[in-house]
């Protein structure tokens, strides 16, 4: 581990993984991997360069070959803790989970009053469903951190999963503080809304986090509205037409320079515990969104034609936002649902925008699929396509919020762990009656989950 062999002519090793980590810290990835190529080109196997060169393959979308990497570091010189956090997180991506357990637990051993290891390691028993361990890890990180706010938003998460909604909502406020949360929007200089009634003035509510968190949270406007005289929404573009439908809001804006004064403002993440949300109180009656009739009216003799009676019309959504952090999770390719497919009486219809290009030659195999994506221009549309269709199966997207918002029967297939919103080991949802739940026993095995949801669907053919 010596500095003591030059990489590049009197630079010492030391001095040149100095410049990588820092061109790795300023994001410029191919830069850092050159450094450290130098350096393995005279010190071959050097721990250090080979994990810098992990994390730089993290950084560039590469999970596989950092964890190659890492382990390689490791071999060499086992006992640095941030080497085996990194691998945790790595192993998580992979749905390694066993492994990023072991991971983590090293990381802890190693360096026991690191409150980020322990964070990292309650991820890893969240995704076993060793709730009470990960439980443990983040307490024990908000003793040596109280205001660590990744470890408050991952206990907020798992105290939701429980039902614990009084703790659960006042810990997720902490999504705010997170390096993610604390820069999504600008300054606003109005005051933030604690749920009093402003019978003159208007508020801003703001759409955001994901699609799915707009859709499952906008049902509480009608709510806000009965307080505010005027409630103003911001939400993106293709959310607006739907949105604007909603009782109460009055004006929609995708733009923050279109946003009029008003008098204050929250989040619609923050309403379920501005109204103290129990499991008992959940706004719950569906639909609470609605769509243009013209719309549905043209998807109805769209329909006609693509799917004629008296077949099943069934909504197809397989993979997210690959942005998304658990997208690797909870995405499936079109391929592995092939035993969907071939289950007579079944018209499948997509709801994929975009339509992946790595799933064209897979959607041969379902009855009737075809890319509609250039016609699905806005989430309005999709829900008036919706509305049209006996049932919709998907992964935990924005299409599952969408249709059992819109009271659709909907399948929702969930990767364990799931996420919190869906609560634990049940196959329904207090969020949304029309759904019905299918989970994973054992993260990343969907062949099982989707055989479940293929036999569901021939009893419900047969039925």
């Amino acid at each position: 581990m010596s500095g003591a062999a030059p990489a590049t002519g009197k630079e010492t090793v030391e001095q040149a993984l100095g410049r990588a980590q820092a061109a790795t810290q300023a994001k410029r990835f191919g830069e850092a991997f050159g450094i450290c190529q130098d350096v393995l080109a005279t010190t071959p196997d050097h721990p250090s360069a080979l994990a810098l060169q992990g994390v730089i393959a993290a950084h560039s979308g590469n999970p596989e070959g950092a964890v190659q990497l890492l382990e390689r570091a490791l071999q060499r010189h086992p006992g640095v803790a941030s080497w085996h956090a990194n691998l945790c997180s790595l192993y998580r991506i992979l749905n390694r989970v066993e492994e990023a357990t072991a991971s983590g637990r090293e990381a802890v051993r190693l360096a026991p009053d690191n409150a980020d290891n322990l964070v990292n390691l309650s991820l890893a028993f969240t995704d076993l469903d060793e709730r009470d361990n990960a439980v443990a890890c983040l307490l024990r990180a908000l003793g040596l951190n109280p205001s660590h706010a990744d470890a408050r938003l991952a206990l907020a998460q798992n105290l939701l999963a429980h039902g614990e909604f009084d703790a659960g909502w006042i810990e997720y406020e902490w999504r705010n503080e997170t390096e993610a949360g604390k820069n999504q929007l600008p300054r606003i200089t109005s005051a933030p809304w604690n749920g009093m009634r402003i019978p003159t003035g208007r508020i801003l509510l703001i759409g955001d986090q994901g699609y799915g968190d707009t859709l499952q949270f906008c049902r509480y406007i009608p709510m806000v509205a009965e307080r505010c005289k005027e409630v103003v929404l911001g939400c993106s573009a293709e959310m607006a037409p739907l949105l604007a439908r909603v009782p109460g809001v009055t004006l929609c804006c995708h733009k923050w320079n279109e946003i009029p004064g008003h008098a204050a403002h929250t989040r619609l993440s923050s309403l379920p515990w501005i109204m103290r949300t129990t499991e008992a109180t959940i706004p719950a009656t569906v639909p609470y969104l609605t769509t243009d009739p013209v719309r549905e009216e043209k998807w109805r003799a769209r329909l006609d034609e693509l799917a004629p009676r008296p077949t099943l019309r069934v909504g197809l959504a397989w993979s997210g936002r690959p942005t998304h952090p658990n997208d690797r999770r909870r995405s499936v390719r079109l391929a592995q649902l092939a035993p969907l497919a071939g289950i007579p009486g079944v018209t499948f219809v997509s709801l994929q925008k975009p339509f992946p290009a790595t799933d064209t030659e897979a959607a041969g195999g379902f009855h009737g699929l075809r890319d509609l994506s250039e016609e699905l221009a806005d989430f309005e549309e999709t829900a008036a396509l919706m509305t049209s269709l006996d049932l919709v199966v998907t992964v935990d997207t924005s299409m599952g919020h969408l249709a059992a918002a819109l009271g659709r029967p909907v399948w929702i297939m969930l990767a364990k762990a799931a996420d919190w919103r869906w609560l634990l080991d049940r196959s329904d949802s207090p969020w949304y009656p029309s759904a019905r739940l299918f989970r994973q026993d054992r993260p990343g095995n969907w062949p099982d989950l989707i055989a479940a949801v293929a036999a569901a669907l021939r009893a419900r053919v047969g039925g």
